[in-house]
């Protein structure tokens, strides 16, 4: 289809779930004071068809009804982990061998789109005032950030967490020579 095009088709209604393998990435929220962006993000990770989301210390973790307002029913079909910490859970995927990528306005870092990522990938995101906690941020091997142009330093961690999610979907479609209807279908 083409903008040129006259008849477009908007897709309505939930897939089947599928039950193929999970794409190498999980979701590391560190802190995160919002049911409803961690509800988001389940909603991102399930789109996505990611492995996991690894929530960390007081990050609202399923079954939460805050949450589960804004997951609409993802997060009974994402895997989730619980940490006490972000250090603990960065340490714990580190060991399984994760690529760790702290998304956080860190001074130098580059976009998400020439950001280093590795398979498997940990993105991690943290608190929406704080940022990730900064024993779990040394951890990290990379840092990538959002570029802004406006007076406010960042993005709703929602929002940013699409960014980079997306881009780890390009990167795993390029690095596999498929197409994105490709990835979709594995």
């Amino acid at each position: 289809m083409t903008a040129a095009d006259p008849e477009r088709v908007v897709i309505q209604g939930d897939r089947p779930a599928g039950d193929g393998p999970r794409h190498p990435v999980v979701l590391v929220l560190d802190r995160l004071r919002s049911a409803h962006n961690v509800g988001n993000i389940f909603r991102l990770a399930e789109v996505c068809r990611f492995e996991a989301v690894v929530t960390c210390g007081y990050t609202a973790t399923p079954p939460h009804p805050k949450l589960a307002k804004t997951a609409m029913g993802t997060e009974t079909l994402v895997p989730c982990r619980h940490f006490p910490d972000s250090v603990a859970a960065l340490t714990a995927l580190a060991a399984e061998g994760y690529y760790l990528l702290a998304v956080e306005t860190v001074a130098g870092a580059p976009p998400p789109w020439e950001a280093p990522m590795q398979w498997p990938l940990a993105l991690v995101l943290g608190n929406e005032a704080l940022g990730i906690d900064p024993a779990a941020l040394a951890l990290c091997h990379a840092a990538t950030c959002l570029p802004v142009f406006g007076s406010k330093n960042s993005l709703n961690v929602g929002n940013c967490s699409a960014v980079a999610c997306y881009e780890a979907i390009r990167r795993l479609t390029a690095d596999a020579g498929l197409t994105f209807p490709d990835l979709a279908s594995e």
